[in-house]
């Protein structure tokens, strides 16, 4: 792991050496020479890395280099960090002009001689002269130039082991039903996908297909090939043809062979099980099965993976991935292999820690497997006490070959995406855009080889994690996500010295020695945080992260309190943090101190109780992210909020008594999140400020829409031209004689959003007599989502009923509405997505002549109406 991270600091830290920019400014400061000779070094040790990462396992001499060369690396980040941060506030202080250098005026002279360049250079001294010692060691240490090689997966074959198969009786069902039927596919063939993580025991569902009685009655012609990586077309198309044909007749031109294939397979219904595919490519999977294309109808591909990109481009979007054992199984299953029995009874003495193992695999059978043979000619007490409390658990790759092996298959970048998620405990539910924005604070993703933002390049390793398992969705959120107990244990396994996750108990062991090297820290919120606890990481000073979380969903009534101690006395001693997040905790006050934190990228007082944040917040020009979500109590930003020139998330949902955003917030132009726009009339945001706001995307919501006095100033928002998914128009739900119902029409009709992007609608308290013509225009391909709420002028509704993805409906106060009919529907086939239709307190609504029982009738739904205060009409598919 120590090479992981040095590798891709050294990456980020040399393409800052090499920009254009960067050098420009070292040359005019004076430093380009050391950091030049800085440079080169840094290229020679990164040459070395490979071999370094070979031999660090076995030689303690290598993985101590490595180590010193890890936090090196971290320093030079720092220091050139400072560099960057240096050359911003001057660049602020020569935009601010005149009021500036007033100011700086009444500074001693003495403070400011010294320039930040300048105090650098003993420091870059030091950090070249220790990097230059390090690549001298490397003839001591036997290091050369080694080229990168991926390492190899183990083939598996069809033959089947019956006595290791427990449980799964009920998905051998599923699959074979799916192998047996005709289906409706185009294609005379389909795939029949088996999907899930490293050692859940794919190849041996496959297995079981394979060599069913029934399925060998079926097909005329089966073949297996045990395909990993690379995906060779050539070599799969070879073995399936001498499987098939019976003979091993060599052809090596792909063309040769391709055709030979057709020929066997031409009119046949065949099985052909592709184990452990890693390919995503589509154009590759469409030259392997073109001579497949003239088969019988009912042939079928089984194909297992851990991947599931290929399967997605496939067109198979709803997949069933393989689940981990139930505890009877798993214990089993464990027994089987430790004992040569199905269960403990014969052993009672043995049984308890037996079961403790078992729960520690938490269903996983390769776990199971290995474990329980490591066991089968040890039958003391002691031995099995010894493996429960083993460290065995903090090194998954000794329990489970196959999960380091999905480690070890992934980038340098990859596995210190993994890495860095040891931070969060077992059971944690992680949202992946807070993930990806925590992993952009941290520098984890280097844009250098792409011309992707750091959010799209986020989402798209996410994308990779998630494809090969070692992230999950969470069991009853589909919209959060999980690592398996074993990843996370091979996620800490793998982070070393760097990534500390803090508890109590190791609190209390804590040597200061110990504690400076940790760079990444995590802690579980507790009820009541004590100094104490974290009084030892006064001696971190080089923290990057300062990480609150909590298995409890964030939803809890739980109450959390935080001395402030830790606010105003340790805060300050960590001036390289970039990130810090103290959510949930009830804090009413953040320290004027936290505007020191230069570095900072990412802060997150989500959830608590302060009602401003101090003026200095302004002066952190680095930050990037800045969740205020559910703050109850905020009501105002700081003055010169507008200083946060790099700031590109703003989450300010759930913020009641908010009347006002910032002045200048047009100016921020990388924002790309800004969940709630306020419109503030005389001295506050026109709506015309967002036309600057380019890359804004996302989820928002823009109230005071009533102070919107000419329609021009809402059409220069461009709201047609920004990714919207998600947007909700509110106006003021005060109707009296101020309200100008063309005005709210005009402006409604020139806020339309981008109709490629919005997925839901909201437009609350419209005093309009009708919509404009863009509201239910089909042309809206992906809006699943309509609310209409409050509109009480409006005396029809819009054509929603056309709209191909709607799948909920809700309609609410609207009290001019007399029918819903065909102005509803529209004039061809209606509401063919809908799934859940609302409707609450119509109080004129006479006419209800719509093909809606039609559509509900179609999708099996129940109707249930009720007439009460409300007078609600509730129907769900």
């Amino acid at each position: 792991m120590a090479e992981i991270i040095a590798s891709e600091l050294l990456k980020a830290i040399l393409k800052t050496l090499a920009s254009e920019a960067f050098n420009t400014y070292d040359r005019s400061k004076g430093i380009h020479s050391e950091l030049k000779k800085l440079e080169s070094t840094l290229i020679k040790i990164q040459s070395l890395l490979n071999d370094a990462s070979q031999k660090e396992t076995t030689n303690e001499a290598v993985q101590l280099w490595l180590n010193h060369l890890r936090h090196l690396a971290y320093d030079v980040d720092d220091v050139l960090d400072d560099l960057a941060t240096e050359d911003m506030r001057r660049e602020f202080d020569q935009q601010s002009g005149a009021i500036t250098n007033q100011v700086r005026r009444l500074i001693p002279t003495c403070c400011t001689n010294l320039s930040l360049s300048e105090r650098m250079h003993p420091k870059l001294d030091y950090i070249t002269a220790k990097f230059e010692d390090l690549e001298k060691e490397k003839d001591r240490l036997g290091l050369i130039n080694l080229p990168d090689e991926k390492p190899k997966r183990p083939y598996q074959t069809s033959l089947l082991d019956t006595s290791g198969i427990v449980g799964r009786q009920e998905e051998i069902k599923e699959l074979l039903v799916k192998l047996f039927e005709n289906g409706s596919c185009t294609q005379n063939f389909s795939i029949v996908p088996i999907v899930g993580m490293g050692g859940l025991g794919k190849t041996t569902l496959a297995r079981i297909l394979y060599d069913d009685a029934e399925v060998k009655k079926h097909f005329e012609l089966k073949a297996w090939v045990s395909v990993s990586d690379p995906f060779d077309i050539c070599n799969i198309s070879k073995v399936i043809l001498q499987s098939v044909k019976g003979e091993g007749k060599e052809l090596t031109d792909q063309n040769l062979l391709q055709v030979a294939l057709k020929n066997q397979l031409k009119d046949k219904r065949f099985l052909i099980v592709l184990d452990d595919v890693w390919s995503e490519s589509y154009e590759d999977w469409q030259t392997l099965v073109s001579p497949f294309k003239e088969c019988a109808p009912g042939s079928k591909i089984v194909m297992t993976t851990r991947k599931v990109q290929l399967l997605t481009k496939l067109g198979y979007v709803h997949l069933n991935h393989v689940q981990t054992l139930s505890h009877d199984d798993a214990v089993s299953l464990f027994a089987q292999h430790a004992l040569g029995a199905d269960n403990f009874d014969s052993h009672p003495v043995l049984k308890q820690y037996g079961e403790g193992i078992v729960e520690k695999c938490d269903g996983l059978p390769l776990a199971l497997t290995v474990l329980g043979r490591s066991l089968r000619t040890k039958n003391e007490e002691e031995e099995w006490k010894e493996l429960l409390n083993n460290e065995i658990w903090s090194k998954t790759d000794e329990i489970v070959p196959a999960l380091r092996l999905s480690y070890n298959d992934l980038s340098a970048c990859l596995k210190q995406l993994f890495a860095y998620c040891s931070l969060f405990p077992k059971d944690y539910m992680f949202d992946k855009d807070d993930l990806i924005l925590l992993w952009m604070a941290e520098g984890f993703l280097n844009t250098s080889s792409s011309n992707k933002s750091m959010e799209r390049l986020g989402v798209e390793y996410f994308e990779e994690l998630l494809s090969r398992s070692l992230f999950q969705h969470a069991p009853n959120n589909k919209s959060l996500f999980v690592m398996h107990d074993l990843l996370n244990d091979l996620a800490t396994s793998v982070a070393g010295e760097v990534f500390l996750r803090l508890d109590i108990e190791k609190a209390k062991d804590f040597r200061k020695e110990a504690l400076e090297k940790y760079r990444h820290m995590s802690f579980v919120r507790e009820e009541y945080e004590a100094y104490s606890k974290f009084k030892p990481i006064k001696s971190a000073t080089s923290l990057r992260t300062f990480l609150a979380v909590s298995v409890e969903l964030e939803d809890s009534w739980e109450e959390f309190y935080l001395s402030s101690k830790i606010l105003v006395d340790l805060l300050p001693e960590l001036p390289f943090l970039r990130v810090l997040s103290l959510s949930g905790y009830f804090i009413s006050e953040v320290p004027e101190t936290i505007g020191s934190l230069k570095h900072l990228r990412y802060l997150n007082l989500s959830r608590t109780l302060i009602t401003c944040l101090p003026e200095n917040v302004g002066n952190l020009f680095n930050l990037q992210s800045l969740i205020l979500y559910r703050c109850n109590s905020l009501r105002m930003f700081p003055i010169n909020f507008s200083k946060l020139k790099n700031l590109r998330h703003l989450d300010i949902r759930d913020t009641p008594l908010l009347s006002k955003i910032p002045l200048g917030i047009g100016k921020l132009k990388s924002l790309q999140t800004l969940s709630k726009i306020i419109i503030g009339g005389d001295n506050g945001l026109a709506i015309a400020e967002l036309k600057d706001l380019t890359n804004l995307h996302g989820k928002t919501h823009i109230k005071g829409l009533e102070k919107v006095e000419i329609a021009s100033h809402a059409s220069e928002a461009n709201l047609s031209q920004k990714r919207i998914s998600s947007v909700e128009l509110e106006w003021s739900d005060v109707f009296n004689d101020s309200r100008k119902e063309s005005l709210e029409k005009e402006v409604l009709d020139v806020l339309k959003p981008h109709s490629d992007s919005l997925i839901k609608l909201g437009i609350v308290s419209y005093a309009g007599l009708e919509f404009p013509n863009w509201v239910g225009d089909p042309s809206f391909l992906n809006l699943i989502s309509v609310s209409l709420r409050g509109c009480k002028n409006s005396t029809s509704l819009p054509p929603l009923g056309q709209l191909p993805s709607l799948r909920e409906l809700y309609i609410e106060d609207m009290d001019e509405v007399k029918a819903m009919g065909s102005e509803l529907t529209g004039t061809s086939h209606a509401f063919t997505s809908l799934e859940v239709l609302e409707l609450g307190n119509m109080k004129r609504l006479e006419v209800w002549s719509t093909p809606i029982e039609w559509s509900i009738e179609k999708a099996g739904s129940s109707c249930f109406i009720s007439q009460g205060v409300e007078n609600r009409i509730y129907v769900r598919a």
